[in-house]
């Protein structure tokens, strides 16, 4: 509890920051003082972060379903767009001073009288025309100069911050549309050299971050399965992150899973949320589906490899973190080992324990650009294929999203993994 409240501390505190530099260039400095204009925005600078903090905090406040559905989608979506709309911003401040020069040396070069702009046009923090000045020979043209500059900067911040949002909503819009279209399906052949002939060309759907919730629900999984199913893969592997909230709200957009078909089975590894939302009570769920669960085990795939699986590294917190002695501790190494684990920092216990492939999600692939630069700061690979030691680690992007169901630059992902023999 200590460290959720300190995260919401600091979260407070960003959302504050951000949403006061985003109201003084997008309210402040383009409106007119006590206008209606101005008056709506600071409302709406005010209640989107609540409601993006609601968003963020009303499961973990064990608010009613409908509550964290009601201000889900405002809450998380305003949070992408305000992703964009401050870059755009961050942009605009490089190019509001060129663009100041640009108008006065165009000014200076075609010298002609200004009118004085209304007073209901000069935003509070500047030099209205009204103010006490000087009078006397030149006071005039000191006037008509003030005024100059005045229409000058408010051009500039009306301009810089007219520009924000609509370079900010595409990027969000087609993200959106891309979550909710759903995963597309791609292939990754990868040689394995200690499997048999009679598994060349073994084919693993891996599955990963899901991320059913407030917001995706069952038709989300119903996509999935469709498309897992239309590749007719030999085996599947859904490898954490399936929810975000309780089996009570979303076991019954998990049912679709009891359709997946897989001649070898589907097999469930925990991530990271499903100890946010009751890991043991969503392991149950999933194995009632038709899932088996792997729990720092393994099984033996007739096709000529192991099968392992580890819970995720959050769960040591209530004692069941990855055991690798456990799972793969006394296999015969002159067989392939397959590992699914959600999150790809436990590949080098993988390389320790002689893993010759494992699959992993957690990263999104960064989700929103530039997050994929955090996510490479926390993960050995973000998303692809890459290769550590003797072992190959595989990390999906996912097939849903985290908060905003929005991705930039990270496209959602089902994996078939298709397994090559060297023999072959």
């Amino acid at each position: 509890m200590g460290v959720f409240v300190l995260v919401l501390v600091v979260v407070l505190a960003l959302l504050g920051a951000v949403h006061r530099y985003v109201w003084q260039r997008l309210v402040r400095d383009v409106t007119a003082p006590g206008g209606p204009a101005r008056r709506i925005g600071t409302v709406l600078v005010v209640v989107l972060p609540l409601l993006s903090l609601a968003a963020l905090v009303s499961a973990r406040a064990g608010a009613p379903f409908w509550v964290q559905r009601a201000v889900a989608w405002p809450g998380f979506l305003w949070l992408a767009l305000l992703l964009y709309v401050v870059l755009a911003l961050a942009v605009g401040e490089a190019v509001r001073p060129l663009l100041r020069a640009w108008l006065a040396r165009r000014a200076a070069a075609a010298p002609r009288a200004v009118p004085e702009p209304s007073p209901a046009l000069v935003p509070a923090h500047e030099p209205g025309p009204a103010a006490a000045e000087p009078e006397g020979p030149g006071a005039e043209t000191g006037r008509v100069a003030d005024a100059a500059g005045v229409s000058r900067r408010l051009f500039v911040s009306r301009a810089v911050g007219g520009a924000a949002a609509p370079v900010a909503a595409p990027p969000v819009g087609y993200g959106t549309y891309g979550v909710l279209r759903g995963p597309r399906v791609k292939r990754v052949t990868v040689p394995l050299a200690k499997v048999p002939r009679a598994a060349h060309g073994y084919r693993i759907a891996v599955v990963s971050d899901i991320h059913l919730g407030p917001i995706l629900g069952r038709a989300h999984t119903q996509r999935i399965v469709d498309a897992v199913n239309s590749a007719q893969p030999d085996l599947i592997a859904v490898v954490g992150d399936l929810v975000d909230g309780t089996v009570e709200n979303l076991g019954s957009a998990a049912e679709p899973l009891a359709r997946l078909r897989a001649r070898h089975g589907s097999f469930f590894v925990t991530g990271n949320h499903e100890y946010f939302s009751g890991a043991d009570a969503w392991v149950d769920h999933v194995r009632d589906l038709g899932l088996r669960p792997l729990r720092n085990e393994r099984v033996e795939i007739a096709a000529g490899f192991d099968l392992a699986g580890v819970d995720d590294v959050a769960g040591e917190s209530e004692g069941r973190g990855p055991d690798f002695v456990r799972a793969l501790g006394d296999r015969d190494r002159a067989r392939a080992a397959v590992l699914l684990a959600h999150q790809p920092i436990v590949v080098h216990d993988a390389v320790r324990h002689g893993v010759d492939l494992q699959l992993s999600g957690h990263t999104h692939g960064g989700q929103l650009w530039p997050g994929n630069y955090l996510a490479e700061l926390a993960n050995p690979t973000v998303a692809g294929l890459e290769r550590y030691g003797d072992t190959q680690l595989y990390v999906s992007r996912g097939a849903g999203a985290w908060g905003p169901p929005v991705r930039v630059g990270a496209p959602s992902d089902i994996t078939i993994v298709e397994i090559a023999s060297k023999q072959a």
